[in-house]
């Protein structure tokens, strides 16, 4: 929706008819006169003033823009005060300063996208994901040579307009890629060295067990244990209990023979 106010000086009268056609020319100023719209006669003032209700979007699908609205609102009221006689009112911005007359005006709707934009960017590492999260906040996205966004109204908002041009939104998610990664490599790092760490201290400890359990033993002990694990290795190829009766006889035969010769 679009919604315009004009309102008259108090010493300044206008016919419904008249209204009506400042009604009109005013649709047709800022790009409504085709579409659906309303125009409203308000007395509950000192002042006469009309009200004009529109939608934004036109039979034709095309969107009525409102950029400069203050400017051309100020420049259609000059148009008419001179069509209608009426007294030429100053222009709001004539009472300001000079300083405060360069400032922008306030606009809430290009603010908001603004801030919208800023926080998808931080949670944002890829395109995809950025367009899905502001779509989820009620924006459409349109990407081609530039970015722009048409919020819940229907109103169209350039990027570049709230100083988020398509190229600074993917540096700025190319960036958040780089830290991602970096991160994730910091975490595999740390979880290397964790590991390292727990590892050398279970050896150590392992170690420990073993140095505690072999002083608390005594040296007769050790011997028979290196002993019984040195014979269970061998088992296989020797048999200490086993001795060849062949081998038994040899050293008798060699005594009678050393008889015999004396």
């Amino acid at each position: 929706m679009l919604h315009l106010t004009l309102r008259l000086a108090p010493e300044d009268t206008l016919t419904k008819e008249q209204f009506r056609e400042v009604g009109r020319e005013c649709a047709k100023e800022f790009g409504i006169a085709d579409n659906q719209y309303i125009c409203v006669l308000h007395k509950d003032t000192k002042e006469q003033h009309i009200h004009i209700a529109a939608n934004r979007v036109g039979f034709n699908g095309k969107v009525a823009k409102d950029s400069n609205s203050y400017k051309r609102m100020a420049e259609l009221c000059r148009r008419l005060e001179k069509k209608y006689g009426l007294q030429e009112v100053l222009s709001p911005r004539a009472f300001l300063s000079p300083k405060d007359r360069l400032l922008p005006r306030h606009d809430s709707r290009k603010e908001k996208l603004k801030a919208d934009i800023e926080l998808t960017l931080k949670s944002a590492s890829s395109y995809l994901a950025f367009e899905e999260r502001m779509q989820n906040l009620g924006y459409k996205v349109l990407k081609g040579r530039g970015i722009s966004f048409i919020d819940d109204k229907k109103v169209k908002i350039k990027g570049s307009e709230v100083g988020f041009s398509l190229m600074k939104i993917e540096k700025i998610l190319h960036q958040n890629q780089q830290y991602a990664r970096k991160n994730v490599g910091e975490e595999k790092n740390h979880d290397r060295d964790s590991q390292s760490i727990s590892n050398s201290f279970n050896t150590g400890k392992q170690n420990e067990e073993k140095q505690n359990y072999n002083l608390g033993r005594t040296g007769e002990e050790v011997v028979k244990e290196i002993i019984g694990f040195t014979g269970q290795l061998m088992n296989s190829e020797y048999e200490p209990d086993y001795i060849d009766p062949e081998l038994q006889r040899i050293p008798q035969k060699k005594k009678k023979k050393s008889a015999l010769r004396r």
